[in-house]
């Protein structure tokens, strides 16, 4: 847990799962989803408002392997690009919310793989040491 206390939420209300604190360090809010192969995954804008320590762990299953663990800061959708993508469904004929997503395929798993769990929990634990 790379020292940090963890803290669940009762109810996910607010798109919030958890918040963790390291060494009376500012919170950290996260939200958590997870795919069991290549595809695609969303976060309501509604509920996931793009701000400092607010995180998205997510998590990468494929049968047979051992799953992948990322933790992703919120501010990679203030510039969406084609792997982190802002969705506002403007047609009347769509019913969607508005969302933010990640397209994950083969070719885009370099672009998360910078996020990878242990490395960036490394960052935070530096940072926070601070």
């Amino acid at each position: 847990m790379y020292g940090f206390e963890v803290y669940t939420s009762e109810v996910d209300d607010r798109g919030i799962d958890f918040v963790a604190q390291r060494n009376r360090s500012e919170f950290i809010e996260v939200q958590a989803k997870a795919l069991r192969s290549y595809g695609y995954v969303f976060l309501r804008k509604s509920h996931f408002k793009p701000r400092k320590n607010l995180y998205l762990a997510f998590g990468l299953m494929f049968e047979g392997q051992e799953p992948k663990s990322y933790l992703i800061p919120s501010d990679v959708w203030d510039k969406p690009d084609g792997v982190f993508v802002s969705r506002d469904y403007d047609s009347p004929q769509l019913k969607s919310q508005p969302e933010w997503g990640i397209n994950v395929s083969r070719k885009n798993l370099a672009t998360i793989e910078q996020y990878a769990l242990g490395a960036k929990l490394e960052r935070l634990v530096k940072n926070s040491d601070v």
